[in-house]
């Protein structure tokens, strides 16, 4: 049961009609959208919503299906019913366009029929077509529509004689044209042409008596005839009588296909129908995929849960303006089947009611609808609606009048398996009295178990719903500190209309305003006022929800990616390991061979003393193979002169090639400074080199590389900042701000890594551990960072 008449038109549906016929590519699919109505039959409207979803999926698929020639036979099929009636070569090329079409259908389905079973069961339709009659009017009529010359023998030589007797004529016209042009009986820039059917030629007026022959036509002036020669018009004529037994024999062809073509007419009908079927519901998941909707759970229970709902009318209308739209969340159910919405006005709670109201028509008449696939809903037998302005002159009726009519029809008849809508429920009379009415009649549709929205901004039918079960109240949110509308629907809370914050803003007086509240009262205000403070809390709490929520994913990733880089780690280090025990025991191995080797060749020599020397000079060559290589960067063109050190003299360290000047002598020891580190050495551990090198040297890497310790000095910070870095970045960076400090020579240093779950604090001081120049490391004090913060002291 559908109310009122014209619900349909009051919903925007009809609109959805106009965008699915512009969708069909015939009037066969126009004529279905005609007929598309509401139902509550859930098996009906499983299967036309299954048809729908599973054509959207071969338009994703890309697979080739038949796009053109739905056309309309049924036309074409009443003329050929009637006995010794025939149908022309245009008629017979659109029924062969439309066969081809049904072949290709059959095809497709033939070889995917199991992916999409919906529609495969519509096949019953052409269950009885026999396409050997394509084949028949394939072989008569041609790609053009016309009728193939081997239609007939008796057509085959009529049309070769009709070629002949052309080409003949076209010989005689050209030689008698030639011969007028020669004697000036033409006209200068003419040419033979067609008049009447028949070839002519172009002659002066005052030359006519000069050419025999019949004069078929004149020009607009007067000064031109148009004459068909003596000597062509008996060909002409015998063309005439060729034509026109081509055309007896054409009729007589066209004459014996439609007898072949009736017998097929039931059949034909039925084939009509399944391309207009078809040509509809491709026309419904065309309009589908435009409005990414899909097929929503169909259940018994009755609920109603749209997640990410949108109105299709107003998402085209925005994305054709660069928009987006926002998405709507709403579920009905149990105890909460009928939702009081409140909110400021143009705060979305009418959008929100149509888009509802829309979507559940659209599904109950088998069209995907534009919400998240895990969105769900029952069928509903009756359908009311009450929106907009119902004010009727001719039965005198005023809008609240109307509005009551249809508030009488909706208590007679509802039920459990009705599902209504009210948009401004209460509203066109006195707000005291309108309010009670509404209360009443709310109360009423309630205890009939009826599922539904409401729009309203009464206060008394927000304290109804939060009082009794099956109501459940709905806020339109909206952001108090702009005073601009959210168009988001929070559900289990009642919202405020923000008359007096909206009326603030735009400049009305205090006083006027002051006067307002006392007339509403102080218990009224406190109300409004608290729920403005609810809704002003709520955006705090959801800006907050969303930061914490970021941050968390953000840990989350973080953690991840630490505990990727610790399993990483472990695998290396256990690889390296086992590769390093390998390569030992493989030395030594080798080594405790060699050293038997070198015993018993002792023992065989008796002990000589030079055989004794050669074989230890061995054993210490083969020492030297296998002693760990140091790395030794030394510097280029540095040289090695020898001789007593002294304070002042350049040396190079033999270990790693480092340059340092002696500060001072110490027995065996020296003290010296690398760059701006000083350091305790070895005399073992050094060599003396040439001093005037060292200095070309060091200007030359100035020069290439620009190094300036002082520059490097004041552009060095003791602050390390590695909060947001990732695990990988950490390793990179603190040993670069280790070994700068260490060079340069500061003491203290500071590292910030936050705390947080403690990973990059956890990293950093592992890290530190095996740092050969860091001497200590400790929480900074708690005042300034405490454990988010490791104090490093170098040696």
């Amino acid at each position: 049961m559908l109310y009122p008449s014209n619900l349909e038109q009051k919903i925007n549906f009809q609109k959805i009609k106009e965008l699915l016929k512009e969708e069909c590519s015939s009037s066969l699919g126009a004529q279905f959208v005609d007929k598309v109505a509401f139902s509550s039959d859930i098996k009906l409207v499983t299967k036309l919503l299954d048809q729908t979803q599973e054509f959207l999926d071969i338009l994703i698929s890309g697979e080739s299906f038949p796009a053109s020639n739905f056309t309309n036979l049924n036309p074409y099929l009443e003329k050929a019913k009637l006995e010794g009636a025939f149908l022309d070569q245009e008629e017979f090329h659109e029924i062969k366009l439309s066969l081809q079409t049904l072949k290709g259908c059959l095809t497709f389905f033939s070889k995917f029929g199991e992916e999409y079973p919906a529609l495969s069961q519509l096949l019953g339709l052409v269950m009885d077509l026999d396409l050997g009659l394509l084949k028949a009017i394939e072989l008569i009529i041609d790609e053009k529509g016309l009728m193939r010359s081997n239609a007939s023998r008796e057509l085959q030589l009529i049309r070769n004689q009709i070629i002949f007797e052309e080409g003949r004529l076209r010989k005689v016209m050209d030689r008698i044209f030639k011969e007028a042009r020669a004697k000036g009986l033409t006209p200068e820039d003419s040419a033979i042409t067609i008049r009447s059917g028949r070839m002519v030629i172009p002659v002066a007026a005052e030359n006519k008596r000069k050419l025999r022959g019949f004069i078929h036509d004149e020009s607009a002036t007067g000064q031109t005839v148009f004459m068909e020669p003596e000597e062509a018009l008996d060909i002409n004529n015998e063309i005439r009588d060729l034509e026109y037994m081509e055309r007896r024999e054409i009729i007589k062809i066209l004459t014996q296909l439609t007898d072949r073509l009736r017998p097929a007419i039931p059949a034909l009908r039925k084939a009509t129908n399944f391309l207009g079927l078809i040509d509809f519901i491709r026309a419904k998941a065309k309009f589908a995929q435009k409005i990414d909707a899909v097929k929503p759970e169909i259940v018994k229970e009755r609920v109603l849960a749209f997640n990410k709902a949108r109105h299709p009318l107003l998402q085209l209308a925005l994305k054709s303006q660069g928009k987006s739209i926002i998405p709507l969340d709403i579920e009905l159910k149990g105890h909460n089947r009928l939702l009081v919405i409140s909110g400021p006005n143009a705060g979305g709670k009418s959008v929100t009611l149509k888009t509802v109201a829309l979507l559940q028509y659209m599904l109950q008449c088998g069209i995907l609808i534009p919400v998240h696939a895990d969105s769900k809903s029952s069928l509903f037998d009756n359908f009311f609606i009450d929106i907009g302005d119902e004010q009727n002159l001719e039965n005198d009726l005023s809008t609240y009048s109307s509005h009551l009519m249809s508030m009488k029809y909706f208590t007679q008849f509802a039920n459990k398996k009705t599902i209504l809508f009210i948009d401004e429920f209460g509203t066109g009379t006195e707000p005291q009295f309108g309010g009670a009415i509404a209360e009443s009649i709310l109360l009423s549709l309630n205890k009939a178990g009826a599922f539904g929205v409401v729009t309203t901004h009464y206060g008394n039918l927000k304290q109804v719903a939060n009082k009794n079960q099956g109501l459940v109240n709905g806020a339109m949110r909206y952001d108090v500190n702009k005073l601009e509308p959210m168009y988001q629907l929070e559900i289990g809370k009642p919202g405020s209309s923000f008359a007096l914050e909206i009326a603030s803003k735009i400049g009305i007086s205090k006083e006027i305003l002051a006067y307002a509240k006392s007339q509403i009262g102080d218990e009224r205000v406190r109300y409004d006022r608290l729920l403005t403070q609810l809704e002003n809390e709520k955006n705090q709490y959801s800006g907050l929800l969303t930061e914490v929520q970021s941050k968390e994913r953000l840990l989350k990733t973080r953690l991840k990616e630490y505990n990727e880089l610790k399993e990483t780690l472990e695998l290396t280090k256990k690889k390296y390991i086992q590769e390093a025990k390998q390569e030992a025991k493989r030395l030594l191995d080798e080594t405790n061979k060699k050293i038997e080797s070198t015993i018993r060749e002792i023992k065989e020599g008796n002990a000589e003393k030079e055989a004794t020397k050669q074989i230890r000079k061995e054993l210490e060559t083969f020492k030297e193979k296998v002693k760990p290589e140091k790395q030794v960067v030394k510097e280029p063109g540095i040289k090695v002169i020898g001789g007593k050190i002294e304070e002042g003299d350049w040396i190079r360290l033999k270990d790693n090639g480092a340059i340092g000047q002696v500060l001072q002598l110490r027995n065996k020891e020296l003290d010296i400074s690398i760059g701006e580190l000083k350091s305790t050495v070895k005399l073992s551990r050094v060599e003396k080199i040439s001093q005037t090198q060292v200095k070309k040297e060091k200007k030359a890497m100035s020069s290439t590389f620009g190094f300036n310790s002082n520059q490097k000095m004041m552009d060095f910070s003791p602050n390390l900042d590695l909060r947001g870095k990732r695990g990988e970045e950490v390793f990179s960076l603190v040993q670069n701000f280790i070994d700068e400090g260490y060079m340069l020579g500061v003491k203290d240093l500071r590292i910030v890594h936050g705390k947080g779950d403690g990973i990059l604090r956890d990293i950093t001081r592992n890290l530190l551990r095996t740092m050969q120049p860091v001497k200590k490391m400790e929480d900074e004090h708690a005042d300034r960072g405490g454990a988010g913060v490791t104090l490093v002291t170098l040696k």
